[in-house]
């Protein structure tokens, strides 16, 4: 099946006064039909600007891009502001991680719907309310005929995701790209508005870009894992890769942090010694190797993505440990990975 987004060895950098910030840095990936991408890492790794790069949001006078995004046969990167417009809403749509500054708070939360609407399809104001009420309800939010009427604040956190899922999804794009959507609710809704993009996924082949930092998330929906680390991308598996098989120590290091029913209760949880790297001045060779504790000499020299330890060529690492050394490493700590198979 030919991917419906591509990007290749995709650079964004933003020139400061201290120098140039090297956010993104040689990321590559595709995007099926259908598919759930997750893309995972700590805070400054790079996944949001990825994320808002893919559909023309991190264009400003300082910032730098390089590399492709491609979109079916069409080049994102180099499309002018009307052209991308286009293509925002219409085949491309994101949802963000706070939907209260998402929204305006001054406008009623139909006329921001509709507005949206109308700027793509040429109908009356009167029709884009009633889609607008037939979106709410099919988000799961109860009374849409009074709630089309009412401001943000009237609606709870979880209820104003589900507006931006609706606005999201008015256009039937064929991509979403999610960042961070479950970040500020509850873990009961968490579960709810994952179970909503997991149901468009299914039923309308919704390919979908889910940015998180939270493991248990992608544990729920995500069909593939990109795990970056200081603008890069290192590791590249399915998810089963990722949880029962994990190659890259940074992988280890998230996984170990989680805390773990089927073993004894430590008395802390475990965590990955020291901070990530400024991306004004990133370490050379491997940038996780300064918190890595099994980093060798080797590790001088940046190790690159590629197939170590599956014939298929699917799941990729960027570390210089041999897939034996990374097998017996993970067999004295019993917390790297969760030793069976998904349950989804």
């Amino acid at each position: 099946m030919n991917p419906i987004l591509a990007v290749s060895d995709l650079r964004v950098s933003f020139a400061t006064e201290d120098g140039a910030v090297r956010a993104v840095d040689g990321v590559s990936f595709e995007l099926a039909p259908g598919e759930i991408l997750a893309i995972v890492g700590e805070s400054g790794s790079g996944k949001s600007v990825t994320a808002q790069t893919l559909i023309g949001l991190t264009r400003a006078p300082n910032t730098t891009i390089e590399g492709s995004v491609r979109f079916g046969d069409r080049e994102i990167n180099g499309l002018s502001d009307e052209e991308l417009r286009d293509v925002r809403g219409e085949h491309m749509a994101m949802v963000f991680q706070d939907p209260m500054t998402s929204l305006n708070p001054v406008y009623r939360v139909g006329d921001q719907m509709t507005e949206m609407i109308r700027a793509h399809r040429d109908i009356s104001n009167k029709d884009a309310l009633a889609q607008a009420v037939d979106l709410l309800r099919l988000v799961g939010i109860p009374s849409p005929e009074r709630r089309v009427g009412q401001y943000p604040h009237e609606f709870s956190g979880g209820m104003r995701q589900r507006v931006m899922i609706a606005m999201a999804l008015s256009l039937e794009p064929e991509v979403l790209i999610a960042d961070e959507p479950t970040t500020a609710l509850d873990v009961t809704v968490q579960a709810q508005i994952l179970r909503l993009i997991d149901q468009f996924n299914r039923e309308r082949q919704l390919a979908v870009v889910l940015i998180t930092h939270d493991l248990g998330v992608v544990a729920e929906v995500a069909d593939r894992v990109l795990v970056m680390y200081a603008g890069q991308i290192v590791e590249d598996g399915t998810l089963e890769d990722i949880f029962y098989n994990p190659q890259h120590p940074y992988t280890w290091g998230l996984l170990g942090s989680l805390a773990r029913l089927d073993q004894p209760r430590p008395e802390r949880l475990a965590q990955i010694a020291g901070l990530p790297p400024s991306l004004l001045d990133p370490p050379t060779g491997c940038r996780f190797a300064p918190r890595c504790p099994h980093a060798f000499d080797k590790c001088a020299e940046l190790p690159p993505l590629e197939a170590r330890a599956s014939e298929a060529g699917t799941h990729l690492d960027r570390c210089w440990l041999t897939p034996r050394q990374k097998s017996e490493l993970r067999e004295v700590d019993g917390r790297i990975g969760l030793g069976s198979r998904v349950n989804r």
